[in-house]
C-alpha cells in the first residue's frame, strides 16, 4: 500500500481552499488582477483607511477602464484630491495603463450591506506602548551624525524599534 507521508493529514489551507471563489468573484465585479482588493492596504498607502475599491468597468473601445473608490462624506475631498496618484499606483500593480479614470461614490456610515463603512481598522487600536527615556536617548545617539533631517528621524524611529524590542 502507498501511503503519503504529509503532515497536513488531508487538510487543505483556508486561502486555498477560497481561492477560486476570491477569483471569480473579484472577476465578476471587473477586477480582473485580485491583488488589487487583496493588497488593497498596501497599494493604497493612507487612502486605504478613507476609501475602498467597489468595481471596475472597461469602456466599450477598451481604451482603459474606470475604478469606483466607495468613500464617505467627509472624506470624498480628500480621495478627489489624491485621484490621480493612487490611479498610477493601481496602475503599477496591473503593470500597463489599465485604468484610465478613477470615480468617487460616497456613501452613509451605516445603511444597506453594500454600502456600510468599514475601511480599517488600523488607527483605532489601542496606541504601542512607548519606549522609555533610556532608549529614545540612545538612538538619537545612533543617528546623531546623520545630516539629512528626514533620514535622521527615520534612523532614530528604526533604531527606538529595536532597542525596545531587543531590550525585551
Amino acid at each position: 500500500m502507498n501511503r503519503r507521508n504529509t503532515s497536513t493529514y488531508g487538510f487543505s489551507r483556508a486561502s486555498k481552499l477560497l481561492e477560486d471563489r476570491i477569483r471569480r468573484a473579484g472577476e465578476s465585479r471587473g477586477f480582473a488582477v485580485t491583488r488589487l482588493l487583496t493588497h488593497w492596504e498596501e497599494i493604497a498607502g493612507d487612502l486605504a483607511t478613507m476609501a475602498r475599491p467597489v468595481d471596475v468597468r472597461f469602456g466599450r473601445q477598451g481604451f482603459g477602464a474606470t475604478l469606483t473608490l466607495l468613500t464617505t462624506g467627509p472624506m470624498a475631498p480628500m480621495v478627489e484630491m489624491q485621484k490621480e496618484t493612487l490611479r498610477e499606483k493601481v496602475n503599477a500593480v496591473y503593470g500597463y495603463n489599465a485604468i484610465s479614470r478613477i470615480r468617487v461614490t460616497q456613501t452613509a456610515a451605516t445603511g444597506f450591506a453594500e454600502g456600510q463603512v468599514a475601511f480599517s481598522t488600523r488607527g483605532t487600536g489601542p496606541e504601542p506602548p512607548r519606549p522609555s527615556p533610556e532608549v529614545t536617548a540612545r538612538a538619537r545617539d545612533v543617528a546623531g551624525a546623520v545630516g539629512d533631517d528626514g533620514l535622521r528621524s527615520a534612523l532614530e524611529a528604526l533604531a527606538r524599534n529595536v532597542l525596545s524590542k531587543h531590550g525585551k
